[in-house]
């Protein structure tokens, strides 16, 4: 049990990291493309306070941690205004892409970290050491899971908005209607999730393109050692 509240403590402040710095991205490109309201609502910081969702943030991914489900979650989403960007319909990829790219950023940073570390070892790490290198690599798991499941191209993920933007306008128009049921496919898919851990479906889907991303961080990682 021990180890399991030791895991859960690093696995859940490694997805508030992820998760503020992606709602904090689409903000940020909302503001660069000529949508100021992120900014007057205020959430364009870091600090975790203002992203939170108790339930997305901390029970959920707590929960699927302490019961070996895949771990992910939700902050309150940044507010975006479509019809306040110099491009709407250009505009909303951008930004839609700009959270998975924070979180891929951020396994490069989490790589080279964890490389870093790797260069002070002269013994097999233990006790702290072999914590903080268990972090590292959840880190930089959690960032490519969340990038690569906000991907998918269901309402209300970020994929579904590049998909809208790709699409042709009359064909856009009715894929949008699709984000009325959004919230309820995800409620659906975090309910499967939870009831059935070893159901597979999100990994089946999701955690094979994790896998090869992981494996080129953690190449980086070793070029930063040395190795």
């Amino acid at each position: 049990m021990t180890e399991t509240l030791i895991l859960a403590a690093i696995l859940i402040p490694c997805l508030v990291i992820a998760i503020v710095f992606h709602e904090v991205a689409h903000g940020w490109t909302a503001l660069a493309l000529g949508d100021p309201t992120a900014k007057e609502q205020r959430r364009l910081s870091l600090n975790p306070i203002r992203h939170i969702d108790p339930i997305g943030t901390l029970i959920v991914p707590g929960a699927l941690a302490l019961f070996g489900g895949p771990v992910f979650g939700w902050a309150k989403p940044v507010p975006v205004r479509k019809n306040r960007l110099d491009n709407p319909r250009y505009g909303m990829m951008a930004v839609a892409a700009a959270g998975p790219g924070s979180n891929l950023l951020l396994a490069g940073v989490g790589a080279v970290a964890l490389g870093l570390v790797a260069t002070t070892l002269t013994l097999p790490p233990s006790g702290g050491v072999e914590w903080v290198l268990t972090g590292l690599n959840y880190f930089i798991v959690i960032n490519i899971f969340l990038a690569l499941f906000n991907l998918l191209p269901i309402p209300p993920f970020d994929g579904s908005h590049i998909v809208e933007g790709l699409l042709p306008r009359s064909m856009a128009a009715q894929y949008a209607r699709l984000q009325q049921v959004g919230m309820f496919l995800l409620i659906a898919l975090i309910a499967i999730t939870w009831a059935f851990p070893g159901s597979g479906i999100i990994e089946n889907v999701v955690w094979p393109p994790v896998e090869w991303l992981r494996e080129k961080y953690l190449a980086l990682a070793l070029w930063v050692a040395g190795g």
